[in-house]
């Protein structure tokens, strides 16, 4: 079975992740190398390498519907953000911890953030046993970050979001980048953010439709 998952692995890098831009042969590599199959249930296993977002949790009481986000656009994401060997990196919404070990290949250190602490223990078992040491798993609201260890050189998160907070901006390090999908559904769209003079400015870089995060809904504006 290892062997067909090697293979499923190699059919996602080629067919879904190089055909849609991604051209960082880090990447690739990281995402050739983790097991995607040991982040997702065991009946779900046979479907971890589909190109699409697949439910990592369901929804329970107080609790929305969990997912893995589907390949290409995390590896978009993740190359958008243009990580580097030395950079200290917080992942917001890391569900089981795929996308943290996938990132914890390219970066010096990565702290990976869960709001459900069910699966922030199935995070920190599986990154253990896949044999991520350089993550932390942490427990807290995703939309507050995780001040204790910023600043960060790097911030990602892991879904869609209505509002990006500034909490979150306010932890990223002088040259700090935070990508995000901002609007859901087909109006989703991908932006990266850079910290520059103390100052955040951001810019459109593509489409993307992926699941949403919980703790990011955007306020209504009051209409007269």
């Amino acid at each position: 079975m290892d062997a067909d998952f090697s293979e499923l692995r190699i059919k996602m890098v080629d067919g879904q992740v190089r055909t849609t831009d991604v051209t960082d042969a880090a990447i690739l590599d990281a995402m050739l190398t983790v097991p995607r199959e040991a982040f997702v249930d065991e009946k779900r296993r046979p479907l971890a390498y589909i190109d699409e977002d697949i439910e990592i949790a369901p929804p329970r009481p107080g609790l929305a519907a969990r997912y893995l986000m589907e390949p290409s656009p995390f590896a978009k994401l993740v190359q958008l953000a243009d990580i580097g060997a030395r950079d200290h990196v917080l992942d917001v919404g890391v569900g089981t911890g795929y996308s943290s070990a996938v990132v914890s290949r390219l970066a010096a250190s990565v702290v990976a953030l869960e709001s459900d602490a069910e699966l922030a223990a199935r995070a920190r078992t599986l990154l253990a046993e896949t044999g991520h040491g350089n993550v932390t798993v942490a427990v807290g609201k995703l939309e507050e970050g995780h001040k204790a260890a910023a600043p960060y050189d790097v911030i990602l998160i892991e879904g869609a979001v209505g509002q990006l907070p500034e909490t979150l901006l306010a932890q990223l390090r002088e040259g700090g980048r935070l990508t995000v999908v901002e609007g859901h559904g087909n109006a989703g769209v991908a932006r990266l953010y850079v910290k520059n003079g103390g100052s955040i400015t951001g810019r459109r870089a593509f489409n993307a439709a992926v699941k949403p995060l919980p703790g990011f809904e955007r306020t209504p504006a009051f209409e007269f």
